[in-house]
């Protein structure tokens, strides 16, 4: 990481963004470069202006770009990250895994058809992710695909990745101002309506078992659509979702907040998200659809244990063409 400052005795260091948080939103970024720092002072502090992103007001829900240059109180930066744990794959094993993964490829990004439990970027106890395949990938760091977005360790289906710096900083803004249109897979426990729409505002709540997302009248609105696409008999459903905003487990507590939690989500739904027919006790939620700004279309067919459960069920999905009616 380089360090510096305007001036020997200006009251402010610089922080230059390390491929190792390229992608990161610079909440979390700031919370490991300054650790025990709460929400709310980084909220205070970005709103003032007094932390600045490439010299420019930023939001804490920013995705960082390697090579951006973080402005800070010099008092702030005082303990810098921890040293990112070194990589434990080649590059060649780096390259079949990203390879394998494969699934659409245009001129400034590639998407991914991600398994269900490998994570997008690394966390405590977690070795193996998307992000570390990409860092051994690239002999060079200027060179490398970029994270633009995230979706659930246990959520299969497509991620996006950009090839270039512009090209990230395009799309994770595009990803931002909802231009990219995303559509789910969800194998639900009920029968839902034929369709509907979830207003339920969420906000990150303190437990017994730790903070998680929950619906609360006072939170950042949520907006879900949903559609049901098949069903066996009444006991389980699939439904076709679009998330018109991006909170964190949005689909997950929408349709548990619905009455109908998806299959496997044991943290939202308990036991009542474990119904006979499936063939495994995991979250049965797939990205299968991204319509991109630039007209791209790509789709993910459900593959592991979503699509054995669907053959199970005898449960079809629709066609590629398929389109999510939002009237």
């Amino acid at each position: 990481m380089t360090m510096g400052s305007d001036a020997p005795d200006a009251p402010w260091r610089l922080e230059t963004v390390p491929t190792t948080e390229d992608g990161a939103r610079l909440d979390r970024f700031m919370r490991r470069l300054v650790p025990g720092m709460g929400q709310g002072q980084i909220e205070r502090l970005l709103r003032n202006g007094v932390i600045r992103l490439d010299g420019a007001k930023a939001k804490s829900s920013t995705r960082l770009v390697a090579g951006q240059v973080l402005r800070l109180p010099k008092h702030l930066a005082s303990t810098a990250p921890a040293t990112p744990k070194p990589l434990t794959v080649s590059r060649a094993d780096a390259a079949r895994q990203i390879d394998d993964m494969m699934l659409a490829e245009g001129r400034d990004w590639l998407a991914l058809a991600k398994p269900s439990g490998l994570a997008v970027q690394g966390g405590t106890g977690t070795s193996r992710h998307i992000d570390g395949l990409l860092q051994a990938l690239a002999a060079d760091p200027a060179t490398r695909l970029r994270l633009v977005h995230r979706i659930d360790k246990d959520t299969s289906g497509i991620l996006l990745l950009a090839k270039s710096v512009p090209a990230a900083r395009d799309l994770t803004a595009a990803f931002q101002r909802h231009r990219i249109k995303k559509t789910y897979l969800a194998l639900v426990n009920g029968l839902p309506d034929d369709a509907g729409r979830i207003d339920a505002p969420l906000r990150k709540m303190a437990g017994a078992k730790g903070d998680r997302m929950q619906v609360e009248p006072t939170g950042q609105s949520a907006t879900t659509l949903y559609k049901q696409l098949d069903h066996a008999g009444r006991k389980v459903a699939l439904m076709a979702l679009r998330p018109l905003t991006g909170r964190t487990h949005q689909l997950r507590i929408h349709m548990a907040h619905n009455g109908t939690p998806i299959c496997g989500d044991g943290k939202y739904g308990g036991e009542a998200a474990h119904p006979g027919g499936m063939v495994a006790r995991r979250l049965h939620l797939h990205a299968w659809q991204l319509a991109l700004p630039d007209g791209a279309e790509i789709v993910a067919p459900p593959d592991g244990h979503m699509k054995a459960s669907l053959d199970a069920l005898g449960m079809a999905v629709p066609a590629q063409d398929w389109r999510f009616d939002e009237s």
